[in-house]
């Protein structure tokens, strides 16, 4: 009796889980209309409008359609997500372990922080390719690939905006590291190939070692502008660099004036608004011969 019982009572568990199961993966219209259907026939049991196999049928049909709704949805995601996967070949490989890997963690470790973790990550992913989308690649304030890289392989001409105002690690800090050295090497190395160069300085005050700076740049063959505090807005006193008109490169400041983030863009709203920026700046900016 005990072990009867104990395998009625497991096979009411199996049951209950699998329902459960079946409703989780159901689409939630078809378990609303599924549940409709269980509330039409005990209705109409109920209220004598119809019999008893009339009202058991009524509901039938109207789970059957449910689930034929929910079969057909399903479907028609499993074809947008063939067809999503087929613009890049490569993608179908580099996605499923991706996913594999994310659901694996988070049902073997559940309620841990690499559960949590894993979901942070994946949400990550889906951050980034959104910038991605819209055609912009943001890294961290160290990480200046984009702007040494797109320098690199500039046609004709490079627009910049550099900006030297005061900051706890001194006014000439980036130029001066070993980033702001690597990038001068390649603005040389651009300028033998004949890009031309327009770098416009804003300041707060013109001491030595930045007239050293314009001076180096200049006889180098860099177009120099000069943009003194006060002559536009705080706004304006940016970052940027614009390849050919047709991408750019910001650096996002900190509140002590440091690079915290690049962004690389070739969003047109984007570019409209830093080219924008550089050409307030450069009719108002004056260059010493």
């Amino acid at each position: 009796m005990v072990a009867r019982g104990g395998r009625r009572s497991d096979r009411r568990r199996e049951a209950t889980r699998g329902l459960a199961r079946l409703i989780v993966h159901t689409d939630p219209i078809a378990v609303l209309g599924i549940a409709l259907s269980a509330a039409l026939s005990i209705s109409l049991d109920l209220t004598g409008a119809a019999t008893g196999v009339e009202s058991l049928l009524a509901g039938l049909m109207g789970t059957t359609i449910s689930l034929l709704v929910d079969s057909l949805a399903r479907a028609e995601r499993r074809f947008h997500l063939r067809t999503l996967m087929d613009g890049a070949p490569w993608l179908t490989s580099a996605m499923v372990p991706i996913v594999e890997n994310t659901k694996q963690a988070i049902e073997n470790y559940p309620g841990t922080r690499v559960a949590l973790e894993a979901r942070r990550r994946f949400d990550r992913i889906r951050t980034d390719t959104d910038q991605l989308r819209l055609g912009r690649i943001t890294r961290l304030g160290g990480d200046y690939q984009d702007l040494l890289g797109a320098t690199r392989t500039a046609a004709t001409r490079l627009d910049t905006l550099s900006n030297v105002m005061p900051r706890a690690s001194g006014e000439l800090s980036w130029w001066n590291s070993e980033i702001g050295r690597h990038y001068w090497a390649v603005n040389l190395e651009a300028m033998r190939r004949g890009v031309r160069i327009t770098r416009i300085f804003a300041y707060a005050r013109l001491t030595d070692d930045l007239q050293q700076l314009f001076d180096l740049q200049r006889s180098a063959g860099v177009r120099v502008g000069l943009l003194p505090l006060g002559t536009v807005d705080k706004s304006l006193h940016l970052n940027l660099a614009v390849w050919d008109g047709t991408s750019a490169w910001e650096g996002r400041m900190s509140a002590h004036g440091e690079i915290s983030e690049n962004q690389f863009t070739v969003n047109p709203d984007d570019l409209d608004r830093l080219i924008g920026a550089f050409e307030t700046c450069m009719s108002v900016a004056t260059f010493p011969e």
